[in-house]
């Protein structure tokens, strides 16, 4: 059953007035979203779309050769698949789990019939969808751009913003899928960002020492797509902490 408002942590759900949220809160069910689950799969159906409390999400692009590479990150700041938000039954690429967390899905049809009943809940969720893409548009545009070092700090902090709790476990390969670059220059870019002491590595643990100098350092690579998140929704997606985990 559905979870008191209180108790709720997703950002777009918290925003709305309380008749708002009574419209889609009967069809709202709590679900954990443990690592690597599939919330959508590339060219699958939607069945669900989920409100994550905790935990980051990532939008797999996968090319027809097989290629992967993350086009999106999202958490408690959003919710997934955003083409549900038009009508869409279909998702065209694959919305995984990277990191554990929870949250609260409701059915399409459900998901449909409330969009079409709240028309707040609808321009909230065109907002964010909107916020998305800007942020859709920014990797790419950092990865013609940037070099692998800026390409890692910003990618970085965008999870430290949308960190629950202090550690986040990914394995050196997944990061490489993530930032479509090969294993060895997410190591040497580690190692990059060690020297310049904005992180500190740990038996596979990174500590955020310097965030502000890493933010620097990422330059224009990191910070517009934030700034139109708070521009659009009002508010931050931030839940800064100070360590992220890696292991492998």
């Amino acid at each position: 059953m559905f979870a008191p408002h209180h108790s709720i942590k997703n950002n777009l759900l918290r925003q709305l007035a309380p008749q708002a949220l009574a419209v889609i809160g009967v069809d709202l069910f709590p679900v954990d979203l443990p690592k690597d689950f599939i919330i959508a799969a590339a060219g699958g159906r939607i069945e669900h779309v989920y409100f994550p409390d905790s935990g980051l999400g990532s939008v797999i692009v996968i090319s027809p050769d097989g290629n992967r590479a993350e086009g999106g990150m999202f958490g408690r700041d959003g919710f997934s698949p955003v083409q549900a938000a038009v009508g869409s039954d279909t998702s065209p690429h694959e919305v995984i789990m990277q990191a554990a967390g929870s949250g609260h899905r409701i059915a399409l049809a459900a998901f449909l019939r409330a969009l079409e009943e709240s028309p707040p809940f609808a321009h909230l969720l065109a907002c964010y969808s909107q916020a998305l893409a800007i942020q859709v548009t920014f990797t790419a545009l950092s990865n013609a751009t940037h070099n692998i070092e800026e390409r890692l700090a910003r990618w970085l902090l965008m999870c430290h913003d949308r960190m629950d709790g202090n550690q986040l476990v990914l394995t050196h390969d997944y990061i490489a899928i993530m930032l479509a670059v090969r294993r060895p220059s997410v190591t040497t870019a580690l190692h990059i960002l060690e020297g310049n002491h904005f992180i500190r590595s740990e038996r596979g643990r990174i500590i955020i020492r310097d965030r502000p100098a890493m933010e620097d350092f990422a330059h224009d690579a990191y910070g517009k797509p934030e700034e139109e998140y708070r521009r659009l929704l009002r508010q931050s997606p931030e839940e800064r902490t100070d360590i992220v985990t890696l292991a492998g």
